[in-house]
């Protein structure tokens, strides 16, 4: 069985990027997907394409899950012995815990090839700002740098990106001869390039990178609520505008679905930018919210309508009180 771990910040687009492997190659992959937060949204997409889904959804990879982790990793070689597993860890995983974790399991059945990691061009510099640990980890780490969300970019943006990318690498003492970074969209690659990915494996003396000066190694903040909906679609869009300037604190990734009046959305937000899809009345209405200094009960009060009627509900109970203060208790019929 080779692993191959598709690694990249929040919403960098490595779902999209699993789906279009399975296209080109039309190989058979296990995909096992590690959500941060309770809610699990992408692997609805994978099923679609009719791969199988192994959710860890108890914790993260990059933290609690060492043990179960390999362990899961170990029960899908054995039952279902396929022969590529693509690791699509969390987005918040650091990629050099996720290749020691692997490496403790290695051996002749089980081989890493060289791992990939995809960085969306637009949410690069508020991310390495916000979460440089983990951002730079994952790219320090891997073989290969895709670039994506930057195909409606001109060239020099993309060549300034770069620059940045080849600086981060060498202020830690890396080296980016090493580190194949992919400048145009890899929906213009052909069957072989896909293969070649496939092909690559990591040395096995390879020792994963650390930072030189770590800054920011807390973990992020998630908040996931089920049963979420907005009065109708203007709402929802002054909504968006509020989460990419802050009102709710520093949210890195929202998505999820969510009902507009009678309308089903699907929504994706990354950094400062977001996404609106129609959706179906099928599909599970929850939303995920990941970042820092999140504001959980200005959430709950615009997205979950339980919420909000719970605390109509006992300010209408509290003012009912007050408003009978100094009245008689008794009630004569």
């Amino acid at each position: 069985m080779k692993i191959l771990i598709v690694s990249g910040f929040l919403g960098a687009g490595k779902t999209t990027l699993i789906k279009e492997m399975a296209n080109k190659t039309k190989r058979d992959f296990v995909v096992m997907e590690n959500e941060y937060g309770d809610v699990d949204i992408d692997s609805n997409i994978l099923k679609d394409e009719g791969m199988n889904i192994w959710e860890l959804t108890e914790g993260c990879v990059c933290c609690t899950m060492k043990k179960d982790f390999a362990s899961s990793i170990l029960t899908i070689a054995n039952s279902l012995d396929p022969e590529y597993l693509i690791v699509e860890p969390t987005g918040v995983a650091k990629l050099s815990n996720i290749i020691n974790n692997i490496k403790q399991i290695e051996y002749e059945r089980i081989v890493l090839l060289k791992p990939i990691t995809i960085i969306d061009g637009n949410a690069f510099d508020s991310f390495v700002n916000s979460y440089d640990d983990i951002y730079v980890d994952q790219i320090l780490n891997t073989s290969k740098i895709i670039i994506s969300k930057m195909e409606s970019k001109d060239k020099s943006e993309t060549d300034d990106l770069i620059k940045k990318i080849k600086l981060l690498i060498e202020k830690n003492n890396s080296s980016y001869d090493d580190i194949e970074i992919l400048e145009d969209h890899y929906s213009n690659k052909d069957k072989e390039w896909w293969e070649s990915i496939l092909k690559s494996f990591l040395d096995e003396k390879y020792a994963v990178k650390e930072l030189s000066n770590p800054q920011n190694e807390e973990m992020p903040d998630s908040i996931s609520m089920k049963g979420c909906s907005v009065v109708n679609e203007n709402k929802f869009i002054m909504l968006l505008e509020d989460i990419i300037h802050g009102r709710f604190g520093f949210v890195a990734r929202s998505k999820g679905f969510i009902k507009c009046g009678s309308n089903y959305l699907r929504y994706d937000i990354v950094g400062d930018r977001y996404a609106v899809t129609g959706a179906s009345e099928k599909d599970e209405l929850e939303i995920v919210f990941i970042g820092k200094d999140l504001n959980r009960k200005l959430l709950r009060e615009e997205f979950q309508p339980i919420y909000r009627d719970n605390i109509k509900h006992k300010e209408d109970n509290h003012s009912h009180d007050h408003s009978h203060e100094g009245e008689c208790s008794e009630h004569h019929h």
